[in-house]
């Protein structure tokens, strides 16, 4: 898979890795009680304190993306749970490397095994202060469906700009050994591109189109605002890898606008998916009424009382 589009006879995209990014996308909507947010959301969260404690990007790269991956099969049955409930690292490491194998079969056979292997020996990170823009973004919703001259479309409940970047980081790492592109610089650029919405409510397309000439500066000043949160030599490497945002023109650029551009579709094709969902879905191919002692006397019941 790996490769330039050139070199993959022409696609600009890994259409194989296409089922695996659409169960990915749901951990921007899982939630357990005594958590806050989603699990895509405290990802995000753990990725810049992670930042800001210091963790070497690159393996925190791997790390996270390893994480969202495990979580896509096995939800919050994560480290911190599995500890908890009285297994031994090895134990849960085991549990979260067979959950992330459920799902990793169309990655690159290279970028797989580095992720199996965070998760084989998971790495303490030791955890800095959560930038303010990080926690204002997790409180930010995002537009939901705009186009200028027409009245939004609000899909609800809507997604935040954490949750956006943390897939789009994810994404971005799952998808650069196809564009041949560094999936650090791409995870960093992914995980800070929205930071101007830390302050700046999220109007969509047509909020852009009506700042018309102010848009750029906004932006821009916004963006520093933030920014200036982080010490050096953070704050440099964040600035440098927004640098690939502006474009396709490099390796880095694509694997970026390919991932922004497939979460921002998926985020409205499950809100479609679960309006035309079926009961012939749900109790056949998804076995809600499934094997076990009492299956036949649920069969029964459901029958009796006319259901579905």
């Amino acid at each position: 898979m790996a490769g330039s589009p050139d070199a993959a006879g022409g696609a600009h995209a890994p259409l194989p890795l296409r089922e695996l990014l659409v169960e990915l996308n749901d951990i921007k909507r899982v939630r357990s009680a005594g958590r806050d947010g989603s699990i895509a959301e405290r990802l995000f969260l753990q990725a810049w304190s992670a930042l800001t404690g210091g963790a070497d990007p690159e393996a925190l790269a791997l790390d996270i993306t390893a994480k969202a991956l495990a979580a896509s099969r096995l939800g919050d049955l994560d480290a911190a749970f599995l500890s908890a409930a009285g297994l031994s690292p090895a134990q849960a490491s085991a549990v979260l490397v067979r959950g992330f194998d459920e799902v990793a079969g169309p990655l690159d056979p290279g970028l797989a095994d580095r992720l199996r292997a965070c998760l084989a020996a998971p790495q303490d990170w030791t955890a800095g202060p959560v930038p303010h823009f990080a926690l204002l973004q997790a409180d930010q919703p995002r537009a939901g469906v705009t186009c200028p001259g027409k009245p939004r479309i609000l899909l609800e409940p809507p997604e935040n700009h954490a949750e956006h970047c943390l897939m789009v980081a994810a994404y971005g790492v799952a998808l650069s050994p196809f564009y041949g592109a560094d999936p650090t610089t791409v995870f960093v650029a992914a995980l800070a591109h929205h930071l101007h919405n830390a302050l700046m409510p999220d109007a969509g397309f047509t909020g852009e189109i009506l700042l018309g000439d102010h848009l750029d500066s906004v932006i821009a000043t916004l963006s520093e605002r933030a920014l200036a949160e982080l010490d050096a030599p953070l704050r440099e490497v964040v600035a440098s890898s927004r640098k690939i945002l502006a474009d396709d023109g490099t390796a880095e650029g694509r694997a970026f606008h390919a991932a922004d551009v497939i979460d921002r579709v998926l985020q409205i094709a499950q809100h479609l998916r679960a309006a035309s969902l079926t009961m012939d879905t749900v109790l056949g191919e998804m076995a809600l009424v499934h094997d076990g002692p009492v299956k036949g006397f649920h069969d029964r019941v459901l029958a009796d009382m006319r259901l579905p």
